[in-house]
């Protein structure tokens, strides 16, 4: 059984541990292409209003917000007309959901990171003060505030502090999140094949069905507890690919305790991350 990192062009896989997050707002959306399935535009009383059509074996309308504004699920039979009019009707509530949604988005997001001199940087949940030191190696050191000392002259500019962060970021997500594997992993009923760094933007975790598991680099944000629970998660799904209770069962088995993590992940937005 290979635990080293698989390489880096590794594939998406099948099961994934998605974010909650609020959806962008409307003019931020890409405009549906002609004829583009799923899509449409809704003209309402107070501005268009685009949405995700999906037919779906039910016997009503349904409206969902999600992190890519308002999906609507309807049963085959019903026409687009009385679509249209079932979002019009909806129309008062649906502004509200996504605006709710936008200031829950407000209230999470992270301080703007100052890629300087005395910037702060989110690491293991813990605040670290970023110094231009000018020194051998970009490393950790113990102050009065902790500081990561950037291999970096101090007239770097912006865009090479953000490139040498990101870099050192990475590199202790592939060496945390090794150690914290090497821990769960005799709890798990599965065999690991490999693991390696995703970068993508709307999911913390995703494991296939071949037992491969990806782990997004930016979750070394967060303290050792809540990356655990990412572990865990996707590790269960060697076993269990499905969110069904026997899934749970194994998250269980493997992190006990694991509600409070998987509470606070779900309230965790991972668009407002500083990278």
């Amino acid at each position: 059984m290979s635990r080293t990192p698989a390489p880096a062009d590794e594939p998406q896989a099948q099961l994934s541990l998605a974010f909650d997050a609020p959806p962008a707002p409307l003019a931020t959306l890409p405009e549906p292409a002609p004829g583009a399935p799923g899509v449409r535009v809704a003209a309402l009383a107070q501005g268009p209003l685009r949405y995700r059509l999906r037919r779906a074996r039910r016997r009503t309308i349904g409206f969902t917000i999600d992190e890519q504004g308002l999906a609507v699920a309807a049963p085959r039979w019903v026409s687009l007309r009385e679509i249209e009019a079932a979002v019009q009707e909806k129309e008062g509530w649906i502004r509200r959901k996504l605006a709710d949604w936008h200031e829950w988005r407000s209230r999470r997001r992270l301080p703007e990171l100052r890629f300087a001199d005395g910037g702060r940087l989110p690491y293991l949940g813990r605040s670290v003060v970023l110094r231009l030191a000018g020194a051998s190696v970009t490393r950790l050191v113990a102050a009065a505030e902790e500081e990561l000392h950037l291999a970096l002259p101090a007239q770097a500019d912006e865009a090479r502090v953000r490139d040498a962060v990101q870099s050192w970021l990475q590199s202790e997500a592939r060496r945390v999140f090794a150690e914290r594997i090497e821990l769960i992993l005799p709890r798990v009923e599965a065999p690991l094949t490999a693991w390696a760094l995703s970068s993508a933007r709307s999911r913390w975790g995703s494991c296939s069905a071949d037992g491969r598991v990806r782990l997004n680099w930016r979750l070394v944000h967060f303290q050792v507890e809540l990356i655990d629970y990412v572990i865990a998660h996707e590790l269960a799904h060697l076993k269990e690919m499905n969110h069904g209770p026997r899934f749970w069962r194994a998250v269980a088995q493997i992190l006990p305790g694991f509600e409070a993590a998987r509470a606070e992940m779900r309230r965790a937005d991972l668009s407002a991350l500083p990278l």
